[in-house]
């Protein structure tokens, strides 16, 4: 770890302009006014970008208790940027408890989730994302059990609403599966978060698991779903529809590509059966989707215990 003390911010030359200058720069990097330790962190971080020395002035703002859910997290975050993944994580997992707030436990959460990603610690990461969703199904996660909350998307702020929350969890969790090479448990991911909220970027990589498990018959029908405009919505077309449009129009030329155009081979009774039971289970958790969300005290519906047959591949 970088210690603090030996650094220190650069003189003032004293002349008023350049004070007003500096001082502008501070307004529009929304840097803290003062010389706190914060503030001096966050001048090494955007002015001088000076990293380690801003790492050190975070340390120190912790240490002194000088905002620190603000630093704690900006630590995390310029420690990702200087490669010290595991001493990030390591930072978050033992001062946390510094930050009792909520909204401050989901911001240190979704930056675990960040560094858990760039560090490939992706058991760690889908335990992480499972209890997001424990927390979503009993209505902790949303405000005194509202169906929306404010969140922060491209540097807007919006609401989000259960579903759009759900989805989005159930997608990183599947596309997690799919790190691990674990298809048929992000498949049946990706299926549970289509039904809570489809979308095309989804659909493109439920299909990438039907056609890693050789299913390109089935991946070539979601594909084409994609293309045909099934999944354009408004915030489809706000955020890239096109690009996942060709991204389908890509894939199912693969699919031509490996299958002469003849489409995939029929399966065999076995995978037929499985086929069956996963659509009836499937129904199952659409129906209990579509029960108003408030706050109970039932339990997660969590995907192992919910798909027999994908129990112990999520188990791996």
């Amino acid at each position: 770890m970088v210690q603090a003390g030996l650094a220190q911010p650069a003189p003032s030359t004293g002349a008023p302009a350049m004070a007003a200058a500096a001082a502008a720069v501070h307004v529009a990097l929304k840097i803290p006014s003062g010389g706190g330790p914060y503030a001096r962190a966050k001048h090494y971080q955007l002015v001088e970008k000076d990293l380690d020395a801003s790492i050190a002035w975070f340390w120190k703002a912790i240490e002194t208790g000088d905002k620190v859910d603000s630093a704690l997290k900006d630590m995390a975050v310029v420690m990702k940027q200087r490669g010290y993944l595991d001493d990030a994580v390591d930072a978050i997992r033992s001062l946390r408890h510094l930050c009792p707030g909520k909204q401050s436990q989901e911001s240190l959460d979704n930056i675990l989730l960040d560094l858990y990603k760039a560090s490939g610690r992706t058991k760690e990461e889908i335990e992480l994302l499972k209890h997001k969703l424990r927390r979503i199904y009993h209505g902790q996660a949303f405000p005194a059990g509202k169906a929306t909350k404010r969140a922060r998307s491209h540097g807007r702020k919006i609401h989000v609403s259960v579903q759009q929350e759900t989805s989005r969890v159930l997608g990183n969790l599947a596309w997690a599966y799919m790190q691990q090479r674990n298809f048929m448990a992000a498949e049946a991911v990706y299926r549970k978060a289509q039904m809570v909220e489809p979308d095309a970027n989804k659909a493109c990589n439920l299909a990438l698991c039907l056609m890693e498990q050789g299913r390109l018959g089935d991946a070539e029908g979601v594909l084409a779903d994609v293309v045909a405009g099934a999944f354009r919505d408004g915030r489809e077309r706000e955020h890239g529809g096109g690009k996942v449009v060709r991204k389908a129009e890509e894939l199912l030329e693969r699919i031509r590509a490996e299958t002469g155009g003849g489409g995939e081979k029929e399966a065999g009774e076995e995978d037929g059966a499985e086929a069956d039971e996963m659509a009836e289970l499937l129904d199952m958790v659409a129906r209990q989707w579509a029960a108003p969300y408030r706050k109970s005290h039932r339990r997660l519906p969590v995907f192992e215990e919910i798909t027999p047959f994908g129990r112990e591949q999520m188990a791996c």
